[in-house]
């Protein structure tokens, strides 16, 4: 499995860990408050990674892609 691979299956599992969304799905985020993330800016590392790649989806109406790798995937440990 390649990096890109195992990337998209990190996003479909992985929550936000902060602010009024906390515990949220990143995929699962209000479309309004990833528009404002990509205005403001994204945060550092692989969290703001992932939220860039989040928009990106659902900027393309492209959610259920992720939905579907939550299904079919196992979290990964």
């Amino acid at each position: 499995m390649d990096a890109q691979h195992q990337f998209l299956i990190k996003l479909a599992h992985s929550k936000m860990p902060f602010g009024k969304y906390e515990g949220y799905y990143l995929i699962d985020l209000p479309e309004y408050y990833v528009v404002w993330y990509n205005n403001k800016g994204f945060p550092k590392g692989e969290l703001g990674l992932m939220l860039q790649q989040v928009y990106e989806l659902k900027l393309n109406g492209l959610e259920i892609l992720i939905k579907n790798i939550k299904k079919q995937y196992p979290k990964p440990r």
